[in-house]
């Protein structure tokens, strides 16, 4: 009697997951929103504002002149031709950031457009690269060189226009969002020997 129940839970199967519920979490990913529409309503917005103030730059100041608007004293604008990279960094090596802006504009548009379930502060973050390098590399390959109009005046700081902010605020969000990535993956239990063991 004892024997015949102890066979028959030796050949009980084990539990099994229904196809349904595979095909459920397969799917999960599904069901997020995809938020690929942050990545080009940012990528539009910041092109535009990019080369409206570049053009309102070359429309109303000559190269080295200064007018106190938007902040007196702390931002102001001076108009300068950059023939460098960004923050006037190598005068006269720009033409070499030619292929990196391509590469990063085309590697920042492929992340998003791969993974439209990223979360919104990575779609911004891939915005916002985006416009950078296409903002000032517009210029390079229209003018030969790039626009820069803002000028800080609390600090010694380079010339720089809205596309090196765009770049710059993109970094600091990847940074945040790497950190917050990395903290939450310590943070997680990991399963010990023995449940991997366990597990089928």
């Amino acid at each position: 009697m004892d024997s015949s129940a102890s066979n028959n839970d030796a050949a009980e199967p084990a539990p099994t997951v229904s196809s349904d519920v595979r095909h459920l979490e397969v799917a999960e990913p599904e069901s997020k929103p995809d938020r690929r529409w942050v990545f080009f309503s940012i990528l539009a917005a910041m092109l535009i504002i990019d080369q409206a103030i570049k053009y309102w730059a070359e429309s109303h100041l000559h190269v080295t002149q200064s007018s106190v608007w938007p902040w007196p004293g702390v931002l102001e604008m001076r108009l300068t031709h950059n023939q460098g990279i960004a923050f006037g960094l190598a005068q006269g090596k720009g033409w070499l950031f030619t292929p990196i802006a391509l590469l990063i504009s085309c590697g920042a548009t492929l992340h998003s457009w791969r993974h439209p379930w990223d979360g919104g502060w990575m779609h911004a973050a891939m915005a916002l690269l985006t416009a950078g390098a296409l903002g000032n590399l517009f210029d390079r390959l229209v003018f030969q060189y790039v626009r820069d109009m803002f000028a800080t005046r609390f600090m010694n700081f380079p010339v720089f226009n809205w596309a090196d902010a765009c770049i710059t605020v993109a970094t600091a969000i990847l940074i945040l969002i790497w950190s917050k990535e990395a903290i939450d993956s310590r943070s997680k239990p990991h399963p010990s020997p023995e449940m991997r063991r366990d597990s089928p």
